[in-house]
């Protein structure tokens, strides 16, 4: 009797602990539905009134870190350049150079660059440039990569040197030439050429705002015979190299001097520095090659049509 009266307080007492459980399970669940409920409505009313709810604190944009980061390494990259612009020390044709300011339009279009030389951005274009080619991207133009882009450019040159046939050459008129009293023998190009010549100065001026009459972008010199070549050797034999040319690409017909301000073909660094910042050579600079025109990188008028 006593056992069996134990037996049924046990399971009172087990009934009512199920009971409290299912008491605390409904409590809570009836809490949790009244929370969600809640969140719902705030969530609502903060679409409602076109806000963002984040599930997490917000966090910096990657592309305004990683360009604040970019900007910072490539500052020292930039003030090295400042320097070496003016202080680099190289040799070509025998004579030694100093910097590289005076082909700041060329370079900025052979690497995609629009910044100043001098600045962070263009140390980051030139990076991306440098990692193209294989050489380390440290967005400093010292003497290799120097190196690297006169190398860039001459490759791009005339390389097919034959001399053109009488009915190859087309005869300009004097309005096309920087001095119209030019003879009539000194005032022959290659048709081709001169075709793809017209074209191109009809574009520069078009976007540069000038007319006919303006001597940017006349010819100075075009083709020029084995014959008038060898006089002018006899005539100025210490001219230096262009004059002393014996195998030179004016014989092609295919190479232009074209007047881009300045001494018309002068050598000389302050005119050179003159010539490279007028519009007509910046033109140039970034757009001959659309139309076939490579430069020789040395003198600011002379350009090379090699086609497109």
């Amino acid at each position: 009797m006593k056992s069996s009266k134990g037996f049924f307080t046990g399971l009172a007492i087990f009934i009512a602990f199920i009971s409290v459980g299912f008491s605390i399970k409904s409590g809570f669940a009836k809490q949790a539905a009244q929370i969600q409920s809640a969140s719902a409505a705030v969530e609502q009313s903060a679409q409602n009134e076109g806000l963002v709810r984040l599930s997490a604190p917000a966090k910096a944009a990657p592309g305004a870190s990683s360009a604040s980061s970019a900007s910072a390494a490539f500052a020292s990259a930039a003030l090295r350049n400042s320097e070496l612009k003016s202080s680099l020390t190289w040799v070509f044709g025998g004579k030694s150079q100093r910097g590289w300011q005076i082909y700041a339009p060329l370079i900025s279009s052979l690497i995609g660059a629009d910044a100043d030389a001098t600045t962070s951005d263009f140390a980051a274009q030139l990076s991306r440039w440098q990692k193209e080619r294989g050489l380390e991207p440290n967005g400093i133009l010292n003497n290799y990569v120097w190196s690297g882009m006169i190398s860039a450019w001459q490759s791009e040159r005339i390389k097919d040197r034959t001399y053109p046939t009488a009915d190859q050459l087309a005869t300009i008129p004097p309005s096309d030439c920087y001095d119209p009293q030019r003879p009539e023998e000194l005032r022959k190009v290659e048709r081709e050429t001169y075709n793809a010549y017209k074209r191109m100065v009809a574009a520069a001026r078009a976007e540069l705002g000038l007319s006919e009459s303006d001597q940017f972008f006349k010819i100075i010199s075009a083709f020029r015979s084995r014959e008038y070549q060898d006089n002018l050797r006899k005539q100025s034999p210490n001219s230096g190299r262009a004059g002393l040319a014996v195998n030179s690409p004016h014989f092609t017909g295919r190479a232009l001097d074209i007047y881009v301000g300045g001494e018309p073909v002068s050598t000389k660094d302050e005119n050179r520095a003159i010539q490279t910042q007028t519009i007509a050579y910046k033109w140039l600079a970034k757009n001959a090659a659309r139309f076939g025109f490579r430069p020789y990188f040395y003198e600011p008028w002379h350009w090379e049509y090699v086609g497109r």
